[in-house]
């Protein structure tokens, strides 16, 4: 995976006046589309759109400098107006295009990315893959921004608006793995950014073809495959994101497996009472690599 994603940086600059077919260059190197968006955000903590947005304008800010008109630069950089270059040319840059000629000035540098792999073996990982057949996921379910760290207020208001008889109620109806009260992220942005929209839903998991009980509930179907698990202790989230940063920059560049799509849903074994420690399974949908 890392030596994909070096030859993917290296197609985005030998690229940038062009459209960038990241799903055809997924396919020519024996990977998705989804599981190398997922990895390179996970690793550089940006979404590749925005790199491949941040290293147009960077080439671009030199030609601005120059002679050719706007117009010219913005349409060799895939634009077909100035306004929608001069957009992207102040999110990156700060200042627009126009003022930049005129005026001179520091301009923003995205420089070209270089993956390295670096396993130590110092974060153990507790992991198991195991084949689940098609299952339901019912529970309660809401929009939120993702956030990459920290608590999600909206995701702990929504579990908050939740009766504690309905809490028991979910308990009861659980009937297969993931056991137990679940907290089920689907729907996830493939660039994985932070602030983009994903349904979160707190429930548990039934067999495929159980129908009763389930009035009042929200249902996410989910197909027969291969999942990872990974078992984590400790502070809480704390020790559950750094597992997920972990799949990323350890597990998944040292094992022949990549993210397929579906929800990541984790499990909560066991809890202080405060909440602040857990000991959680993360579950990831997966393929053979």
């Amino acid at each position: 995976m890392i030596a994909e994603l070096n030859r993917l940086v290296q197609m985005v600059d030998d690229h940038l006046a062009d459209e960038i077919d990241v799903a055809a260059f997924a396919v020519t190197h024996g990977t998705t589309e989804y599981h190398l968006r997922r990895m390179f955000s996970a690793l550089t903590g940006m979404p590749l759109s925005e790199y491949i947005r941040r290293r147009r304008m960077t080439v671009a800010a030199a030609e601005v400098a120059g002679t050719d008109d706007l117009l010219s630069i913005a349409v060799r950089y895939g634009y077909g107006w100035t306004e929608a270059f001069g957009r992207a040319f102040r999110a990156v840059h700060g200042i627009s295009p126009g003022d930049a000629r005129r005026h001179g000035g520091s301009l923003r540098s995205q420089q070209q990315l270089r993956f390295h792999l670096t396993v130590e073996g110092i974060t153990p990982m507790d992991t198991r893959i195991t084949e689940r057949p098609a299952f339901r996921l019912i529970g309660h379910a809401t929009r939120v921004p993702l956030i990459h760290e920290g608590v999600n207020p909206h995701i702990a208001a929504h579990i908050g608006g939740i009766a504690a008889s309905e809490h028991e109620r979910l308990k009861a109806l659980s009937s297969t793995e993931p056991e137990g009260l679940l907290q089920v992220s689907a729907d996830v942005d493939p660039d994985y950014t932070e602030g983009s929209e994903l349904t979160y839903l707190h429930g548990v998991a039934v067999g495929e073809g159980v129908q009763a009980g389930l009035d009042g509930l929200d249902v996410i179907e989910v197909p027969a495959g291969t999942w990872a698990v990974f078992r984590t202790e400790g502070e809480h989230p704390a020790a559950l994101q750094q597992a997920w940063a972990a799949t990323a920059t350890e597990w998944f560049p040292s094992n022949p497996w990549r993210l397929r799509p579906g929800p990541s849903i984790v499990a909560v074994l066991d809890r202080s009472e405060d909440f602040r420690t857990a000991t959680c399974e993360l579950w990831l949908p997966v393929e053979r690599a």
